[in-house]
């Protein structure tokens, strides 16, 4: 895993070498063994790269680098797992005088024998780069399948005339001087409800994030870049649903253990020591089992554990460690640890992204780079075999309410909007007053919203957006000059794919998955120069996890049937079923207690005046009741502080 940056120009008004080699080590963290710079005054085309070697450590895996006949020129970012069998191939065609054994190197022979997009239709793994073909004068920028590398791009103007700017982070883009770097308020309304800033847009107006599975062609005399879709995620989802699996459930389990142990293969090969994230979940622990299966070392595995109960998944991963027989490490985060880390999130997040579990994973990510330079994960399980509670939540909400005429909806949430937060906190109290009252009701307070918003919905996925919303009106939040909220809608784009769950899946696996989960993973190790790869994201298993009817993943209410049964094989299910916590903080806490000095700082009101961007009436209503105890408002806060965090 590396980092890249490059840009188009029409003329030199400046030192362009020296602007790639500032843009390249602004994201030295992502690449710290080796940089390297390749400019082209002629056609108007600087690349430059910082590498972190994972495959071939050698001088011969150096980058930018040029294909053998000389046309091509690469910055690359990734892996590419199947390269060894596509190498042999190339080979085979004639390819010969391999310099190393690079997957960079192999790429660019496919490319020269191939083309680009055929390259990148047989090529399994994660990656994005930058290719200039010296013959047609044309830039090509590429991003994998599903979204696990990163890429910005856009034009940007400089005394009149256009650079077009590219790479990894837009820590590097903003090296360059024609960097405007005016916020986006669309994207920073975005932010504010789903805690990233999805694809295409970028917090930055002009720059764009390159979407998953696209190429994107430009030159230097081009208006517009051109962009196609190499890999349709959308179609590879009606292929699956259209043409469903005809095995049994069993032979589901059995289909499904063949191709994600040639995953987890493919992504334990590399130069560098690898290890694995651990929870103690079902995702993470069927990864752990089966690199465990396959070595014949302790595979080093690593958790993280809370002081308090109700986030501690430590206890649980030791558990599973222990009867697998890995080489486990673990450490308990403390607030403080906490607040130490909170600073670097800034800098390690080029745009500003608010998932909380940001933390836990980017002190995870430190403690494995101690011992390794590669950690698997296990995420995506959830999104390809439905292990979403809120997936069964919402169909069955919506089902129950779609029973009331939408009139009579409206009127009853209009009705329970009428009182706040202090009303309902104070009903709580006095029902819990009463006698015999039982086990009565809890957080009402933090319901009354939810109801409203299952109330006012129109479809499952609109309850589900709703459901997944931090803000749902996040321009009440925002100075009137920044953005109008009668003319702006911050829902996502429904998927439009089979049925009310799976249309929840899709709309995960495209918007939720890459935009938050392997954004915040791929950031937070990033940071610490750990790469981590993603076995379940392996097309074949995607594909195949497509195929499967709904009820071969969800049985008795309960997702990932098959990635459980493949688990229970090697870790007995006793280890593994209890409710599911995933990789949160005690945030509410902690806002109140030891980031409170933190947070009174960002949030004050004259800084809050200074920045210039939100309602501070608005914002400090929602601190206020938070830190009064009134309402737990710990994630609604989270995208608030990291922006300001982030702008500061």
């Amino acid at each position: 895993m590396c980092g890249f940056a490059g840009f188009l120009f029409q003329s030199i008004e400046f030192d362009v070498e020296s602007i790639a080699r500032d843009m390249a080590n602004a994201i030295a963290h992502r690449g710290p063994d080796d940089e390297g710079v390749w400019v082209c005054s002629e056609d108007g085309i600087a690349l430059s790269h910082r590498r972190l070697s994972i495959v071939d450590l050698s001088p011969a895996g150096h980058q930018p680098m040029h294909s053998a006949s000389g046309r091509f020129v690469i910055a690359y970012n990734g892996e590419i797992y199947n390269h060894a069998d596509l190498r042999t191939e190339y080979s085979d065609r004639g390819i010969s005088g391999w310099r190393g054994h690079s997957d960079t190197e192999t790429m660019l022979a496919g490319f020269e024998l191939d083309g680009i997009t055929a390259t990148l239709e047989k090529s399994t793994g994660m990656f994005a780069f930058a290719l200039w073909d010296r013959q047609e004068c044309k830039l090509t920028l590429a991003r994998d399948r599903f979204g696990e590398k990163p890429l910005y791009y856009g034009w940007q103007n400089h005394e009149g005339k256009r650079v077009f700017l590219f790479g990894s982070d837009l820590a590097a883009l903003k090296q360059h001087p024609t960097f405007a770097g005016q916020i986006n308020p669309d994207a920073l309304a975005q932010l504010l409800s789903y805690a990233y800033v999805p694809a295409s847009i970028s917090i930055y107006r002009g720059l764009h994030k390159l979407e998953p599975g696209q190429i994107l062609t430009v030159s230097p005399s081009d208006q517009d870049p051109c962009i196609d879709q190499y890999y349709d995620q959308r179609q590879a989802m009606l292929k699956g649903i259209e043409n469903p699996f005809v095995g049994s459930p069993q032979d589901s389990v059995d289909q499904l253990s063949t191709l994600l142990e040639k995953s987890v293969s493919r992504q334990m090969i590399a130069d560098v020591p690898t290890g694995a994230f651990l929870s103690g979940g079902v995702d993470s622990s069927a990864i752990v089992a089966l690199m465990q299966a396959q070595s014949s070392r302790p595979v080093k595995t690593f958790s993280i554990g809370f002081g308090d109960k109700f986030h501690n998944e430590a206890i649980f991963a030791k558990e599973v460690a222990n009867h697998l027989g890995t080489d486990h490490h673990e450490l308990y985060v403390t607030p403080e640890m906490a607040l130490e880390v909170v600073p670097e999130i800034a800098s390690a997040y080029s745009e500003p992204f608010a998932d909380s579990s940001q933390i836990p994973v980017m002190i995870v990510s430190a403690l494995a780079r101690k011992t390794v330079t590669v950690s698997l994960s296990g995420d995506a399980g959830d999104e390809l075999f439905a292990g979403y509670n809120r997936y069964v939540m919402a169909q069955r909400q919506f089902s129950r309410i779609n029973t009331i005429p939408m009139p009579i909806r409206k009127a009853i949430s209009g009705t329970l909007g009428l009182f706040g937060p202090t009303a309902w906190n104070q009903l709580e109290r006095l029902i819990k007053s009463l006698p015999n009252s039982g086990p009565g009701i809890s957080n009402l307070a933090a319901k009354i919203p939810k109801i409203q918003n299952a109330l006012n919905a129109t479809s499952v996925d609109h309850l589900y957006q709703k459901l997944t919303r931090f803000h749902d009106d996040p321009y009440r939040l925002l100075n009137g000059n920044v953005g109008n909220a009668a003319a702006k809608s911050v829902d996502l784009p429904p998927a439009n794919i089979g049925n009310d769950i799976e249309q929840m899946m899709a709309s995960d696996l495209l918007t939720y998955l890459p935009d938050d989960i392997l954004c915040k993973v791929d950031r937070a190790a990033m940071a610490y120069s750990l790469e981590t790869r993603v076995p379940l994201l392996d097309q074949a298993i995607v594909e195949f996890a497509w195929s499967l009817p709904l009820d071969y993943k969800i049985r008795d209410g309960v997702g990932k049937w098959p990635l459980r049964q493949l688990l229970y094989q090697h870790v007995p299910k006793s280890l593994i079923e209890r409710p599911k916590m995933g990789f949160g903080i005690p945030i509410d806490g902690w806002l109140r207690g030891p980031l409170r000095t933190w947070v009174s700082d960002l949030l004050s009101v004259n800084s809050l005046l200074a920045a210039g961007e939100f309602n501070v009436e608005a914002v400090d209503q929602i601190w206020q009741a938070h830190l009064s105890g009134e309402a737990n408002n710990g994630h609604k806060l989270w995208p608030i502080l990291m922006y300001r965090a982030w702008q500061s």
